[in-house]
């Protein structure tokens, strides 16, 4: 069944125009997701006359240009509703029909699933529910106050991802903020993926609940296509972050379906497609060129001063948190570097930038999520962010750092007080998952430096990183092992102690490099020669040189403050398989559960000291 429908729509179109075109999206939504046997149509069909009015009279976009610095975003928080995304990039004539019935979902083709930054249209990927909201907070922030251009951050999101923490995270800040260049629109369709929403059609308590976090609130009807364009036209005001709570039906236009459970994440069969269509009105070949963007406006570009690096003597003692500070602040000289923190700057030193360049430091106060989210928003726009708070917090933000990965996003994270090493605090402020977590991660850097210089060095390398970085720190202050004038390449290692001699290889990093460096006094003083491994770069590590530590000594002792699964231990054990060496193994790691204490007492009781690298090493050499 095919309609005379060849048109283009523009923001001048009458409302009827407007209506052919979300019943064309519908249909192409249905067609999409029959063809590959798979996807949600029916969450597509709830949300099309909001993307309809969207798309033809308030996105200000140039579809042929998505890198408009003044242009508008668009963000698919329910990127399970990627049939309607789809139908709507058609619609603006930048995949064609073909494109869209013979590839979506299927392997090898760029109309994935759920949506990905591979194509051009999209900012960030999306799919784990509720971080949509947030990634449009992030993008509104940077264009606000980084970039200082006039564009508008339109989020599509679905009620059932209202259940989520992290969308309250968001529209906090958003409110916090003021950003009045944000818009999320709720499409409250009442049916989730295995029946209906916590608050079904209520949409007074989304609107209240909006508004208690300082957004304004409009409650329409998502399928009232003047009241929408109504809704639309106040929310783009510029005057506050605005929620638009539009009730919807699930399925909405296919009677077969529409507001019936059971449906969601199925496509139609194609018998019921094939009468969808018809009650739909056939298909249709209409083209949309919405509101031009507006000139971006003209900022100049502060000039890039060369990063003067701290540097430290040799044996002062200095804590890699102060060194990352301090770093962080010489790197505020390049303009694209941004600092965020989550309310514990004054402990990780991140609030060192913040001395320097209060303009280009963002707070997100304890909302690790959020900041994720901030860095990935302001990485779409350009920016370098590190982001910063202790390691064991950093975990709540996984699924952020995850996803951000499946974006291939370049950003910078610090976990800092990671380990028993922070002392007294107890098991509730130790990282010691961290670097199983970030080794995970997809295409990460694992960077974790034991003195002031390495840490230093470290953190300038990672401006030049591709993907997501990450440095761990640690809260003591301990000695400065290396010169200034010492190199720290990623992929690399250093060897403090080494002679031909050597009996054993002691690997350490952070914390337990200094351990390793007293064991092996100790051992020498018995008539061992150990040889000493500084393990700072952990992804990817130094293969060279274990494998010729292995070769040398045939025996290895690893100690690490960190769990065993998933930290130094395996990655030194994984980087060995590709290699002819098999040494002998000792692993410490932190398998009790720690409480308070010392840092001297929690190493000890962990396993992890010198005393029990000392221990490690001889029952090696006695097999």
């Amino acid at each position: 069944m095919s309609k005379d429908q060849t048109s283009t729509l523009d923001a001048s179109s009458d409302l009827s125009q407007v209506f052919e075109l979300a019943q064309q999206l519908r249909v192409d939504s249905v067609r999409a997701s029959t063809s590959a046997g798979s996807g949600h149509p029916t969450s597509s069909l709830s949300a099309a006359d909001l993307m309809a009015v969207l798309m033809t009279r308030h996105l200000r976009y140039d579809w042929q240009n998505p890198d408009h610095r003044a242009a508008d975003h668009m963000i698919f928080s329910k990127g399970h509703a990627s049939p309607l995304l789809y139908a709507m990039f058609k619609a603006a004539g930048v995949v064609s029909d073909k494109e869209l019935m013979t590839t979506y979902r299927r392997s090898g083709h760029r109309l994935q699933g759920h949506p990905t930054p591979e194509l051009p249209w999209v900012d960030v990927a999306t799919g784990s529910l509720g971080q949509g909201i947030a990634y449009g907070v992030g993008i509104a922030l940077a264009g606000r106050d980084l970039a200082k251009q006039p564009y508008r951050v339109w989020v599509l999101c679905g009620d059932s991802e209202m259940a989520e923490g992290s969308v309250w995270e968001a529209l906090d800040k958003a409110g916090h903020h003021q950003l009045a260049n944000f818009i999320a629109l709720i499409d409250v369709n009442r049916l989730g993926q295995s029946g209906p929403t916590e608050l079904e059609w209520d949409t007074d308590t989304y609107a209240r609940r909006a508004e208690a976090f300082g957004c304004r609130a409009l409650v329409v009807d998502g399928h009232d296509l003047d009241a929408i364009d109504q809704a639309l036209t106040t929310a783009a005001d510029g005057r506050a972050p605005t929620v638009i709570v539009a009730k919807t039906v699930k399925g909405q236009g296919v009677s077969e379906v529409a507001d019936k459970e059971g449906w969601h994440g199925k496509p139609l069969p194609e018998d019921l497609a094939d009468r969808a269509l018809v009650e739909l009105g056939g298909i249709r070949d209409l083209r949309v060129r919405g509101p031009r963007p507006p000139d971006a406006t003209p900022v100049p570009a502060p000039a890039a001063a060369a990063a003067e690096l701290p540097r430290f003597e040799v044996g002062d003692q200095v804590a890699t948190r102060a060194a990352f500070g301090k770093a962080l602040t010489a790197l505020g000289a390049h303009p694209d570097v941004v600092a965020l923190d989550a309310e514990v700057g004054n402990s990780t030193h991140a609030e060192d930038f913040k001395k320097a360049y209060p303009e280009r430091y963002f707070q997100t106060y304890i909302a690790e999520q959020q900041m994720i989210a901030d860095a990935v928003g302001m990485a779409v726009c350009g920016y370098r962010p590190y982001a910063t708070t202790f390691a064991a917090f950093l975990t709540r933000a996984h699924d952020f750092i995850r996803m951000a990965a499946v974006s291939e996003i370049t950003m910078a994270l610090c976990g800092t007080h990671s380990g028993v090493e922070i002392g007294a605090d107890g098991p509730s402020q130790m990282g010691v998952e961290d670097l199983a977590m970030m080794r995970a991660v997809h295409g990460s850097t694992v960077l974790y430096p034991s003195d002031a210089t390495s840490a230093a060095a470290l953190t300038a390398a990672m401006a030049d990183l591709h993907g997501i970085s990450y440095l761990r720190t640690t809260r003591g202050a301990y000695p400065v092992l290396y010169a200034d004038d010492q190199s720290f390449p990623v992929g690399g290692s250093k060897t403090p102690r080494r002679s031909d001699d050597d009996q054993v290889t002691l690997i350490g990093a952070g914390v337990t490099l200094h351990e390793c460096l007293a064991a092996a006094d100790d051992l020498a003083t018995a008539g061992i020669q150990a040889r000493v491994i500084d393990a700072y770069s952990i992804k990817p590590i130094d293969t060279s040189t274990l494998a010729s530590a292995a070769h040398d000594t045939g025996a290895f002792v690893v100690a690490e403050d960190h769990h065993p699964e998933g930290g130094l231990g395996e990655a030194v054990l994984s980087a060995l398989t590709t290699t002819p060496a098999r040494p002998d193994f000792a692993h410490l790691a932190v398998t009790n559960l720690p409480g308070s204490g010392t840092t001297t007492e929690l190493l000890d009781a962990a396993g992890i000291s010198r005393t029990h690298i000392v221990q490690a090493a001889r029952a090696l050499l006695q097999r």
